[in-house]
């Protein structure tokens, strides 16, 4: 009997807001269904499930340029459009945290789980936040963790900059 022995990847990564609030930056992300306004790589996101913003509901994602082919393509080699569906599955309003998992996709990502957390930059709750944004995910066949992790470094600082700058 094989068993699976695929090693976990875990990684986090943060960007620094200093203009937009906490309570701000947490509505673009409640906001599930909506998030290819924001993220600068994703050119669709639209609901497929539930109610946006609400425990167990469904996001259709694509456009974005992570796969495990490192956007070169897919297995059937073509450049076919990256897509994933992603189920929000923890919601902590008080702590502006929430998780969400990739229920289905074409980029190669098996046991994925994302959470963000929006954390207060300054005194008054004010002054600015900070994103962070951590996930685990099996190993992924042509890719390497650091590779990985400096792609969502950049999405998360051209998101951050969106956010800031509105």
């Amino acid at each position: 009997m094989k068993q699976n022995s695929q090693p976990k990847w875990e990684a986090k990564v943060s960007s620094k807001l200093t203009k937009a609030s906490p309570d701000k930056t947490w509505a673009i992300y409640t906001d599930f269904f909506n998030f290819h306004k924001w993220y600068p790589t994703l050119a669709t996101c639209y609901g497929i499930h539930g109610t946006n913003g609400e425990l167990g509901c469904i996001r259709f994602c694509s456009g974005f340029s992570i796969s495990s082919q490192g956007g070169d393509g897919d297995s059937n080699g073509g450049g076919s459009e990256k897509w994933s569906k992603e189920r929000l599955v923890a919601v902590d309003h008080s702590n502006r945290s929430l998780s969400y998992e990739i229920v289905e996709s074409n980029i190669g990502f098996n046991s994925y789980v994302s959470t963000v957390k929006i954390v207060p930059g300054g005194v008054d709750d004010q002054e600015g936040c900070v994103i962070e944004w951590s996930f685990t995910v099996d190993s992924v066949e042509g890719w390497k963790l650091d590779e990985m992790k400096k792609l969502y470094e950049e999405g998360l600082q051209g998101l951050a900059k969106r956010i800031d700058d509105s």
